[in-house]
């Protein structure tokens, strides 16, 4: 409160500190992260690899950070904790992506030696958590995102594990599961969340941050390539059908927000995760994809499912679950993904049996049911430890933001050019 007398302001109780819980936490992170680097695991290496993807790793760096930061500044109050929050999780969350990928050779017997294809596959696992504070943006605390940093990484490379050691998917595909598992851990999380009252309007967007979070998009847009094509073998081939599959999403998510809105306008909310749907739908394909006409109508079919879902999913899914997606990451990562996952089962099959000649269905027919399997227990190991986080979370201990102080930077920012309070 300010005193009439004085220029000293004091906190008021509404505001919470983080001074004794957050620094800390990050500080017995850190230290675990350093003694595991000092003391390493038996059988993973410490010594540097030969990786040259410098290039690719510096434009996924750059989709990760800044795409994906500005790509969720969308709500108008909540500008600075979008994107500083969004940098926090990245770069803790790689370092214990590394920690938890060489854990996860050790577990496996393999050999693994540190360089950039280790920073590479934790760059594309700590997508998921991204993905998933997209769906809570706002509703969550930095203490609160720190335990769901780590505990969504932990589970994430559980179902890695299971799906390449008993399903024995390959690596470069369980990877490329981090759409479909942060979106959906996402999304059972946010159902955990109090729903905030019906008058905040805290929630809404307005032009100037609409035009911040466009501008993530065309970043996260012009990197996708580099993202699809820095673990896959064949690179080129993944970048071109990366790059035709997002063109095509792009020019679709123009005509089909037009055909769909009321006034036949364009709509920037729909355009803004249609464009992006080819990406995520050609992840689980890129490199395999040898006709670039697939590749195209993966894209189209990626755009739609994305516009078309926004409509039923909004007005359905929603309401009757009684969820609030704040960024829409069911439409716009979740439903490409689960499109992309379908389409490497059919793409398997039908290579298969043209190699084959059809001769051997009991071994395609096998091949299915692995890549469907994975597929499910993907998503099912998501909603399950995404509702587990969700409880987890709500503990007074991590101290909860009360649903009127939703969607606001001034409960965690300090602003000097303005009186404390709200």
């Amino acid at each position: 409160m300010c005193h009439p007398e004085g220029k000293q302001c004091t906190m008021p109780s509404r505001y919470l500190s983080f001074r004794c819980s957050v620094p800390w936490l990050i500080l017995l992170l850190q230290a675990l992260l350093l003694l595991r680097s000092f003391l390493g695991f038996p059988g993973v290496s410490d010594t540097y690899s030969s990786f040259n993807s410098y290039p690719e790793f510096q434009d996924v760096n750059h989709m990760v950070i800044f795409g994906f930061g500005f790509f969720l500044m969308v709500l108008r109050r909540y500008g600075f904790s979008s994107t500083g929050f969004n940098f926090l999780l990245v770069v803790l969350g790689v370092q214990c992506s590394v920690l938890a990928e060489d854990l996860l050779v050790f577990l496996g017997g393999h050999q693994n030696v540190v360089g950039l294809e280790s920073l590479a596959k934790a760059f594309v696992s700590v997508t998921a958590v991204i993905i998933s504070t997209g769906a809570v943006l706002g509703r969550a605390n930095p203490l609160q995102l720190i335990i769901m940093t780590l505990v969504e990484l932990i589970f994430f490379y559980v179902s890695r594990y299971i799906n390449e050691t008993f399903l024995e998917v390959p690596a470069r595909l369980t990877g490329m599961h981090v759409f479909l598992f942060g979106a959906y851990f996402g999304l059972a999380l946010a159902s955990r969340c109090p729903e905030p009252p019906p008058g905040l309007d805290k929630d809404r967007s307005t032009p100037k941050s609409e035009l911040f979070s466009v501008l993530g998009t065309v970043f996260v847009w012009v990197f996708w390539p580099s993202f699809n094509s820095i673990l896959p073998s064949l690179k080129m081939q993944a970048v071109l059908n990366t790059y035709l599959a997002l063109a095509v999403s792009a020019v679709a998510a123009f005509m089909l927000s037009a055909l769909t809105s009321k006034d036949g306008k364009f709509r920037m909310a729909q355009i803004r995760s249609a464009v992006l749907a080819g990406g995520v739908t050609i992840s689980y394909t890129a490199q395999h994809i040898h006709q670039p006409w697939i590749a195209m109508i993966l894209g189209l079919l990626g755009s739609g499912i994305t516009i078309l879902g926004a409509h039923c999913v909004q007005r359905c899914f929603n309401p009757a679950l009684k969820l609030q997606d704040t960024s829409g990451v069911h439409f716009t990562f979740g439903l490409p993904a689960v499109l992309g996952a379908v389409a490497a089962v059919v793409l398997r099959v039908v290579e298969g049996g043209i190699d084959t000649r059809w001769n051997e269905l009991s071994r395609l027919g096998y091949d299915a049911f692995v890549y469907i399997g994975a597929f499910c227990q993907t998503i099912c190991t998501a909603l399950i430890t995404g509702l587990i986080t969700g409880l987890i979370l709500n503990i007074k201990l991590l101290k909860a933001v009360h649903v009127s102080k939703y969607f606001d930077d001034q409960f965690y920012w300090e602003f000097p050019h303005l009186s404390v309070g709200f």
